[in-house]
Formats: C-alpha cells, sequence, structure tokens
C-alpha cells in the first residue's frame, strides 16, 4: 500500500530543500567556474603582459616584440577553449564510467591544480605556467559544462525539470558576474594581486568537494545504468522526499525497460541512427547558435557604447558589471518562468527579441554621433539584448539537450553538442575580429540572420517539451518524423500501420 499512498499523496508545489542544495552543490563547481573563468582574466591584462615583458627581459635581456607579447596572450586567453573542447568530448564517458557526480567531483582535479600552476607562475618567473593553467581551466569547464546540466536534469521531478535545470544557466551568468565583481580595484583588481585572482577558482573547487558527496548520485544512472533499485530509491526519498518520488521511479522504470539490451551509445552512433536525426540536428544547431547569435559582438561593443554615452574610463568596468547582473537576473527569471510558459516560447521569443534589438543596434551605432542622446539608446539596446539572450537561448539550450535524448543517447548527445558549442565559441573568436573590421556595426545583421532561422526552426520542428516524460518526447518526435514520411508515401504502406499501432 506505501506506493499506491504515496502515489495518490498531494504533489508538493515547490521542490523539496534537498535537491535545491543539491543544485547548488553541482553548480558551485561545474558550470559556474566556466563563466568566471571566462571573465576573471579580463581584469589583469595588462598586469599579465607587463609579467611578460618582465620574464622575457630577464631571460633574454631585451624587450619583447609587440607581435609576440600579442600572440603569448592569444595563447593564454584562448588555450581555454581548446581546453573546453577537449573536456566536453570526454564529459560524457566519464559521466558513463564514474557517475555524474562522480564526474563532477573528479573534475574539480584539474581546477585545483590549475589554480596552483598559475599561482606559482609569478614567483616562478614562468609564464608558460599560465598557458598550462588556463589549458587545464578549459577542461575542467568543458566537463563541467556537459555533465552538470546532466546531472540536474536527471535528479529533478518532471513538474521542476525545467526550474532545476536553469541551474546550469544561473551558475554561468553567476560565475561570469563574480569574476566581473572580484576583478575590481577594490577587491583583487591591483596589479599586486594578480596571481592571487587566477588562482581563485581553487575555491569552488574545493566548496565542491566538501558539499556534493552528502548529495546522491542521479537516480537515472543508478537504475538504468548501474541496475541498483535500493540506491535509486533512496536517492529519490532524499531529493523529491518519502511521500513524491513514486511516480518518478514508475516514469525511470518505464525507461529501463525500453533501455533493456542497449549499451550507451557513442557519439558516431547517434550520426547513424535515423530515429535521433531531428534531436541530434536541433541540439547542433542550438550549440552553434549559442554562440553565433551574436551576444559576443555586444559585449565587445559595450566598452565603446559605454563610453560614446559619457560613462568616465575608469567607471566602464562598474557598467561591465551592469551587464553581468543584468545577465544573472534575467537567468533567475528564465528559471521562474520556464515552468509556466514552456521552452518554446522563451527561446522562441528570446531569439525573435534578438533579432529585433539587432536591427536597433544597428540603426544606433550607424547613427551614434548625430545626436547626443542616440548613444543611450544604444546602452538600451545592450541591456535589452543581454536580457533577451538570457531569458531564451542562454538558458533553454541545455534544457532541450537532457530532455530531447533518453539515458542511452543522452551523455553522447552532451559529447557532441559541447564539442560544437566549444567549436564555435573557438570560431566566433578567431572569425569575430575580421567580420567587426569588414562590416562595423552592420555584423549585427549577419546575426539578425542567425537569429531568425533558429527562431523559425524552433517554430516549425521542436516540440514542446514541458511537464513531459523522456520517453513521451521521444515518442512525440518519432511520431511527427513518421507522420512526415506516411505523407510522402501516400498515407499507405508500413509506416501508416505502425503509427496506428498502440505504443
Amino acid at each position: 500500500w506505501r506506493p499506491v499512498l504515496g502515489a495518490l499523496a498531494p504533489c508538493n508545489p515547490y521542490p523539496n530543500t534537498s535537491l535545491l542544495l543539491a543544485v547548488c552543490a553541482a553548480g558551485i563547481g561545474g558550470t559556474f567556474q566556466y563563466g568566471y573563468n571566462i571573465s576573471v582574466i579580463n581584469a589583469p591584462t595588462k598586469y599579465v603582459q607587463n609579467f611578460i615583458n618582465q620574464t622575457w627581459l630577464e631571460r633574454y635581456e631585451m624587450d619583447i616584440s609587440e607581435q609576440m607579447l600579442t600572440l603569448l596572450w592569444s595563447i593564454i586567453v584562448s588555450v581555454f577553449t581548446l581546453g573546453g573542447l577537449i573536456g566536453a568530448s570526454i564529459g560524457g564517458t566519464l559521466a558513463i564510467k564514474f557517475g555524474r557526480k562522480g564526474a563532477l567531483l573528479l573534475n574539480n582535479t584539474f581546477a585545483l591544480l590549475a589554480a596552483l600552476l598559475m599561482g606559482l607562475s609569478y614567483p616562478a618567473g614562468l609564464y608558460e605556467l599560465l598557458i598550462v593553467g588556463r589549458f587545464l581551466t578549459g577542461i575542467n569547464a568543458g566537463i563541467g559544462v556537459c555533465v552538470q546540466p546532466m546531472y540536474l536534469g536527471e535528479i529533478a521531478p518532471r513538474m521542476f525539470r525545467g526550474t532545476m535545470a536553469m541551474g546550469t544557466s544561473i551558475f554561468i551568468t553567476g560565475g561570469i558576474f563574480t569574476g566581473q565583481v572580484i576583478g575590481l580595484n577594490e577587491l583583487l583588481g591591483k596589479e599586486e594581486y594578480w596571481p592571487i585572482l587566477l588562482s581563485t577558482p581553487c575555491i569552488p573547487a574545493v566548496l565542491q568537494i566538501l558539499i556534493l558527496p552528502w548529495f546522491p548520485e542521479s537516480p537515472r544512472y543508478l537504475l538504468i545504468d548501474k541496475m541498483n533499485d535500493t540506491e535509486c530509491r533512496k536517492a529519490l526519498r532524499q531529493l523529491h522526499g518519502s511521500g513524491n518520488y513514486h511516480e518518478e521511479r514508475e516514469d525511470m522504470e518505464r525507461e529501463r525497460i525500453n533501455a533493456l539490451g542497449i549499451k550507451p551509445m557513442k557519439p558516431w552512433e547517434l550520426f547513424g541512427d535515423p530515429s535521433l536525426s531531428w534531436q541530434l540536428t536541433t541540439v547542433i544547431l542550438l550549440n552553434c547558435a549559442q554562440q553565433l547569435n551574436g551576444i559576443n559582438a555586444i559585449y565587445f561593443y559595450a566598452d565603446y557604447v559605454f563610453a560614446q554615452a559619457g560613462i568616465p574610463a575608469n567607471k566602464i568596468p562598474y557598467a561591465t558589471v551592469g551587464t553581468g547582473a543584468c545577465e544573472c537576473l534575467t537567468a533567475l527569471t528564465c528559471g521562474i518562468l520556464i515552468e509556466s510558459l514552456g521552452r518554446r516560447v522563451l527561446i522562441i521569443g528570446g531569439y525573435s527579441l534578438m533579432t529585433l534589438w539587432c536591427i536597433c543596434l544597428t540603426l544606433t551605432l550607424t547613427f551614434q554621433e548625430t545626436s547626443p542622446w542616440v548613444p543611450y539608446l544604444s546602452m538600451i539596446g545592450v541591456f535589452a539584448f543581454i536580457l533577451s539572450f538570457g531569458l531564451g537561448p542562454g538558458g533553454v539550450t541545455n534544457i532541450l539537450t537532457t530532455e530531447l535524448f533518453t539515458q542511452t543517447s543522452r551523455p553522447a548527445a552532451y559529447i557532441i553538442g559541447g564539442s560544437i558549442n566549444w567549436l564555435s565559441f573557438f570560431f566566433i573568436g578567431i572569425v569575430f575580429p575580421f567580420i567587426v573590421n569588414s562590416l562595423q556595426q552592420y555584423c549585427f545583421l549577419v546575426f539578425l540572420a542567425i537569429c531568425c532561422l533558429v527562431a523559425g526552426y524552433i517554430f516549425i520542428i521542436v516540440p514542446e517539451t514541458k511537464n513531459k516524460t523522456f520517453l513521451e518526447i521521444q515518442m512525440e518526435i518519432q511520431s511527427r518524423t513518421l507522420r512526415k514520411h506516411n505523407k510522402s508515401e501516400g498515407g499507405n504502406g508500413p509506416v501508416a500501420t505502425l503509427l496506428s499501432t498502440p505504443l
């Protein structure tokens, strides 16, 4: 009678406290590190370049050339992306072998080693340690961005899955904002503090090592991958409450039965599976668009827009902190709205609004000098674009990667999606300066086209996934594919028969 009574018990309208704490424990050493390490490198730029010049002078008794200094600094910044690509490519494998929680804990090794190397670079007089350290932080970020969304999507009950999975975006934006604040002159932004500033990623890593072991492994991983029903039930009781987990357990059991005899898929196997073609296409497109939608252009032009609006040069870093706070606030808002409005409304609305702001920014930047009030319109456009990005694409992309795949294909999907995301990040970093130099403010017209096309694709192809089980989402996508194929066959044949067969 206990399962029956538990199923009839009134559903708690709020997530369990243990579930919220587990999300925080996963996020602090997961995607928080990604956001933090993107922003924290900006503050000590001049100081690190001075250190490289001083080290070069001591070694070779001559000043470093401008070209060599630029090259070394570019390597320090961009090697983070290379590490991220490697981290994303191994994250799914680690999640299968060590579990979602185990992979997150193991990942802290890279962060601790990176912090140690970067902290020792100045006293040792070795700028090469900065390159190795940034590469290791990239691996840490790549694994975190791959494994943490998977963990959050699998530990959350169906009715809170979107809200809990938004923890990924919230911690990314929180990391960016924290890095901007810590890098201010009043804190660790002074020249003598830059080695300490670059070694601060050890703090989130230590916090996760101390906190995350108190929370369970993903119940889905325990039941479907490890066939451990006892530990699965124990994890569900801790995360969902003793009376609220039976329905989730039944959903997992159906998914387990559906996956019997199927081993976790490899990334290349996803490309060969016709039943996953639309899901895979969607994940690849969304991860590309997340980096190529113009958000990087916004941050590139932000300082110029703030300067044109009359903000003094020494106050611009504080305005930049405002953009980070704006994005963080929007991620929190998205987390509140996602279960009521759904995924489609937020991501289509986000890309549609970004299309509008691309037009506005092109116009205001073109006529920036015509009137003293035009730069203020550009400022509004910058903040509005960031708000629109955080409300949809910034938060919903990772959730859809979790929801469009089942347990056996999800790790491979995250490997592919994460790798595409990091490749796009690297691509825009290389190509963007050339786009800006050639097109100037008209570069936003390129991003306008991308945002418009992605919004249209999602509207036509991607179903709403709110409050549906992973199996229900999979069957809905497969039914759509079968219907389209059935129309092409004239409504007859084996496809029509298959659709009429109860699932």
